[in-house]
């Protein structure tokens, strides 16, 4: 019994010893450095990246927590000696034709700028990569300051912007066509691109308003003056938000449209088989009478087939008389 004890005993040592001695896996952070200024690039951050950034740069514990948080609105909060920025961007899912939501964070401080996303933000992969493999990208971006840095890579996701924006106003011309088509079923495309609308709106006008505060909040992280850089962006923001709005009326319009000749086409059916209801109902009312089993006038006991051709007669006049009436009520 002992010996099983001290095997056991054993075997749990051995076990503790093999998770000492396994390595940790590495953070998923990179650096680049120009001058005084390091950007650091942190995709897909867990709570080992925040506890990094919190041993490192001593952010505050609120700031690291909204970093791994996805349920964020676009903000920007003032600390001591550093600012901290959550930014929003769309995601288009081609197969799905679902556009989504996120974010990313960034800190801006005197000579670091440190961006953390989930590696979905093209521009700002592109961006890193490009000044990690490039010195002289390096030099253009990065001798500036984190805050002229910083507004390089909201420029460059501002820019890609707008290729959504075409794409959208090329798909409303397209259901422009589809509404004014009577063979087609446009409420369908409709309600996707008035979804994609809302998305792209929640997504750019918030951010607009955070480019609004930036400005005057970036002036000491910059090396130059930002003003005419910012106010460029923000001409660029309000396009692509004086679009959208436009975009939003729009697709309202070719909505209320495709309702109303929806609404028209089966009108026109409906009164159509009203009509014939109508004509038809005083026929079915005299067969009906006509095929009780009992003795009536004009009836198959009283005669032959002048009785047919009476009835038939009746049944015509009625429908004649009633078609003359709708046509003079211009019903048909």
């Amino acid at each position: 019994m002992s010996k099983m004890l001290n095997a056991r005993k054993d075997v749990d040592k051995k076990k503790e010893y093999s998770k000492t001695q396994l390595p940790e896996e590495p953070l998923n952070i990179e650096t680049i450095a120009w001058g005084d200024l390091t950007w650091v690039n942190i995709e897909a951050a867990t709570e080992r990246e925040t506890e990094w950034l919190a041993d490192t740069y001593h952010f505050h514990q609120l700031a690291l927590d909204d970093c791994i948080s996805r349920k964020q609105i676009p903000k920007i909060d003032v600390y001591p000696g550093y600012l901290f920025s959550v930014f929003h961007y769309p995601i288009y899912d081609k197969a799905t034709r679902i556009s989504s939501k996120r974010q990313w964070s960034a800190f801006i401080g005197e000579n670091y700028l440190i961006t953390i996303h989930t590696g979905a933000l093209k521009t700002i992969v592109a961006l890193f990569r490009d000044c990690m493999a490039n010195e002289d990208a390096r030099k253009e971006y990065m001798s500036s300051g984190s805050g002229f840095l910083l507004y390089r890579i909201l420029d460059r996701a501002i820019d890609s912007y707008f290729p959504v924006v075409d794409k959208i106003l090329s798909l409303i011309e397209d259901i422009e066509d589809a509404v004014f088509d009577e063979d087609v079923e446009a409420a369908k495309e409709l309600s996707i691109l008035r979804r994609d609308i809302i998305t792209q709106r929640s997504v750019m006008f918030p951010t607009r308003e955070i480019f609004a505060e930036m400005e005057n909040k970036l002036k000491r992280f910059s090396k130059t003056d930002v003003t005419a850089y910012y106010d460029d962006l923000m001409d660029h923001t309000n396009k692509i938000c004086s679009t959208l709005d436009e975009c939003k009326e729009i697709i309202e319009v070719y909505k209320d449209t495709d309702y109303m000749l929806a609404t028209n086409r089966l009108n026109r059916v409906t009164r159509i088989l009203t009509i014939f209801s109508a004509i038809v109902l005083p026929i079915l009312i005299i067969s009906s009478l006509y095929g009780m089993n009992v003795i009536l006038p004009g009836g198959l006991e009283e005669g032959g087939i002048q009785t047919f051709l009476i009835l038939l007669l009746v049944m015509l006049v009625i429908a004649g008389g009633m078609l003359f009436f709708f046509r003079r009520k211009r019903w048909i």
